[in-house]
């Protein structure tokens, strides 16, 4: 009788032995990545296992009251600030950033590119107290540039919402010439040929190509930069304290009982708003970007 044998399913070597009823192998590279998930899981998991419960603990029992506080009065105020404010930069930044970040790519001269990209990741890293103060320096009621044009002359006041967003587009356009950068690299020069070739604009390019490609990184670098200019608080708490409502303020005003005492467990709930407001944001991203992303492989 001739000997038969089993062949290999597709897509794995001949030499890989199967299981009896075609299932593969378990792999065992998971145990590689054990300590990384060990540390992962201590240093989220205790943090959110703590703040979930202090946000839903009043007076020693199980409540709500501080999250319905949180959402209520200067804390909704301060809640909505954030969100505006980081809307503001998000959106403003990456429009400036991605027109910087096509200049940079377009341009024949390889040192311009260098030097864009450098000075990008190094301010796209500065912020903090350092930031404010070379802002009031500058453009504060005092500062060098104010008093020599005589912006206050004109309305114009760093300590304010709108000042407060100039200051957070200094490290987020470099933040979004960083992220775009790449995916505009990743446009293959073939498409727009091809698009020239069928008598289209370079309008047209970008509106039934170009964009739509870009459109995942884009809404990545939107994304990355509301979250970093939602959970700044160094560069606010230095420069505007009070005078400007934001979340973060509020939370660290309740942690130290600055203005009320006995207020931490609902800055615990602040802290689960700014978390349950950054996951909407995600949720409306991923989508997108697992949707798009195969274009720019």
């Amino acid at each position: 009788m001739a000997e038969t044998h089993s062949a290999a399913p597709a897509g794995l070597p001949l030499n890989t032995k199967v299981r009896e009823g075609g299932s593969r192998p378990r792999s065992k590279g998971w145990t590689g990545a054990l300590p990384l998930l060990v540390f992962v899981g201590l240093a989220f998991g205790i943090p959110t296992v703590a703040l979930l419960g202090g946000a839903f603990t009043a007076d020693g029992a199980p409540s709500t009251a501080n999250l319905t506080a949180s959402l209520k009065g200067a804390y909704l105020t301060a809640l909505l600030g954030s969100v505006k404010l980081s809307a503001v930069v998000a959106v403003a930044g990456a429009v400036v950033g991605t027109f910087l970040a096509q200049a940079v790519v377009t341009s024949r001269f390889r040192a311009l590119r260098e030097a864009v990209l450098t000075a990008s990741g190094v301010l796209a890293n500065f912020g903090g107290v350092p930031l404010a103060f070379a802002w009031t320096a500058t453009l504060g009621n005092s500062g060098v540039l104010t008093r020599q044009l005589n912006l206050g002359d004109h309305g114009w006041n760093l300590y304010s919402f709108w000042g407060l967003a100039l200051v957070y587009l200094y490290f987020s356009v470099p933040l979004m010439v960083l992220v775009v950068v790449p995916a505009l690299d990743g446009l293959r020069p073939q498409w727009r040929e091809a698009a020239q070739n069928n008598g289209a604009s370079a309008w047209q390019f970008w509106r039934h190509v170009g964009i739509p490609v870009l459109t995942p990184s884009l809404l990545g670098g939107v994304v990355l930069l509301f979250g970093g200019a939602f959970a700044a608080y160094a560069t606010a708490a230095a420069m505007v304290g009070t005078v400007v409502p934001l979340v973060t303020l509020q939370i660290a005003d309740a942690l130290t009982g600055n203005v009320l005492i006995g207020h931490e467990n609902v800055a615990l709930a602040l802290s689960l708003d700014m978390i349950v407001v950054a996951g909407l944001v995600m949720a409306v991203y991923l989508p997108l970007q697992r949707r798009s992303a195969r274009w720019l492989r």
